[in-house]
């Protein structure tokens, strides 16, 4: 396999330990996609229109920052980005991340988890955040043992 980075935001831990097994199938260098201002219980609390991740998720132009500090991107073929699914797509700071970098010639793989929603247009939207990068059909992903076996085909 292209040597592969495995980027991932997780802020509960469930997608960092989906990013996990798919590094550990593939040999892939994990990376976290770090927020500049970590999310809390309170931030993430969706059931609150007033909330930090609710106020982000309504906004689409919004770019939550990141600790940037991915130094050797240029040494990946193919970049597995993981992620939650809020409101129905990625995250906004997916957008901070892919527009961080230069994912000229790249593979992204989407990936994602997800308490029941499914993967819908999430991977066209990102697309527009990399537009030198070609994208792969993303997934969402809901243990372990599914990821190795989807990393691998």
């Amino acid at each position: 396999m292209k040597k592969s980075l495995i980027a991932y935001f997780s802020c509960t831990g469930t997608t960092k330990n989906i990013a996990q097994a798919i590094a550990d199938e593939i040999g892939g260098q994990l990376y976290e996609i770090k927020p500049a201002q970590k999310y809390t219980e309170r931030d993430l609390d969706w059931t609150n229109k007033n909330s930090r991740s609710s106020l982000e998720m309504k906004e689409k132009s919004s770019r939550p920052g990141i600790v940037d500090d991915l130094t050797n991107l240029d040494e990946f073929e193919v970049v597995f980005v993981g992620f939650p699914i809020w409101w129905y797509t990625a995250p906004t700071i997916i957008n901070t991340f892919l527009e961080s970098y230069d994912f000229g010639g790249k593979l992204i793989v989407p990936f994602a988890t997800s308490g029941g929603s499914g993967f819908g247009q999430t991977g066209q939207s990102l697309q527009q955040s990399a537009p030198k990068a070609r994208f792969a059909p993303g997934k969402v992903l809901r243990s372990a043992a599914e990821a190795g076996v989807w990393a691998k085909s």
